[in-house]
């Protein structure tokens, strides 16, 4: 009795543990789930193969059976394969299911590499589906008058998804629109041109195809707001005035320099003259005394030329008093006495 009793334990033990086996490399349940739902490519043999594999089979067999209610073609070695790779086969599924919704082709290889690339595929179909709207940052650009326009835009996107991957971002368009924005602004003649008719701006940036190599196309760029700023081209003209000012002020500084030194030249050597002409006053007294002693000047010739000097000198003062000029150039006194014409 005891013996049969032992069996018995053993072989319900037995059972357990095969029972735990079963349930858990061989998810009947999610294999009923798949059948039911009409799904193919699913058997007890891929559902052990996932697990050897350590691919949780809910992860693949769940998105499958969406997958083929929503009517989209993918089999369950796609989607395994996709989650093997890294990718998110929850997110794929869903961009398949809303692309084949809104009529969007999208195969699931394209898919695939949306998601492997990084992007979010989900978010690209909505966008196809839905547009939207990013804002570029104030743009600044200065008119042919000088004055300084700031405008704000509001670009309207739609995602591309046969450029999805490879294509530039979000950041790339508003760069481009950005600069599509000052050079609008800087071809106008006057601010009030941009000021008047804010639409020439989009129609401009949008001939320019600026959205050649991204990942969206450009649907509309609205001018939200565009602001008068700073008149550029007066202030720089003014900076221009100011320095050319400072030139001509430094100009002017060493032209007075140089004339303070030219000064002070013609002071030097009218001093210098003076002292020769002194010198040569000196030397009458002596030449008359020389020539007194040698006999080339007789008496009577030194008094007849005193007596011319002092008829000179006469007049001079006689002249003066009248209020005449000294057209004689004035007499003097020579040293020692004598009399200098």
């Amino acid at each position: 009795m005891a013996g049969s009793l032992v069996g018995l334990i053993i072989v319900v033990v037995l059972v357990l543990f095969v029972a735990s086996l079963v349930i858990r490399f061989l998810p009947i349940g999610l294999l009923i789930t798949a059948l039911s739902a009409g799904v193919s490519g699913v058997s007890m043999g891929s559902l052990i193969g996932m697990r050897l594999r350590r691919v949780p089979q809910d992860r693949v067999v769940l998105p499958l059976i969406a997958a083929v209610k929503a009517g989209v073609q993918v089999n369950a070695n796609q989607l395994e394969t996709h989650f093997l790779a890294g990718g998110n086969v929850d997110r794929v599924v869903q961009a398949l299911i809303s692309a084949h919704r809104a009529q969007i082709p999208l195969p699931f290889e394209r898919a695939a590499a949306i998601d492997l690339a990084g992007r979010n595929v989900l978010e690209a179909v909505q966008m196809s589906v839905n547009p939207k709207v990013i804002e570029t940052p104030n743009v600044a650009g200065v008119a042919k008058n000088g004055v300084e326009m700031r405008a704000f835009a509001r670009v309207t996107v739609r995602a591309n998804i046969d450029q999805f991957v490879g294509g530039a971002g979000e950041q790339t368009v508003l760069a481009r629109v950005g600069e599509g924005i000052v050079t609008t602004i800087g071809s106008a003649a006057t601010h009030l041109e941009v000021m008047e008719k804010p639409d020439a701006i989009s129609k401009t940036v949008l001939a320019k195809g600026l959205d050649a190599g991204t990942a969206f196309e450009i649907l509309s760029i609205d001018i939200a707001d565009v602001v008068v700023g700073q008149n550029i081209g007066a202030r720089l003209q003014a900076d221009q005035a100011e320095a050319d000012k400072k030139i001509a002020q430094a100009k002017a500084e060493e032209r007075r320099s140089m004339a303070v030194a030219r000064e002070q030249e013609m002071k030097a050597y009218t001093q210098e003259m003076q002292a020769k002409v002194v010198e040569a006053q000196a030397a009458v007294p002596l030449a008359l005394a020389e020539a007194l002693r040698g006999g080339g000047l007789g008496v009577m010739d030194y008094y007849n030329m005193r007596n011319v000097q002092a008829d000179t000198s006469m007049r001079t003062g006689i002249s003066r008093m009248t209020g005449g000029s000294d057209e004689t150039g004035g007499a003097g006194t020579l040293p020692g006495g004598s009399m200098q014409p």
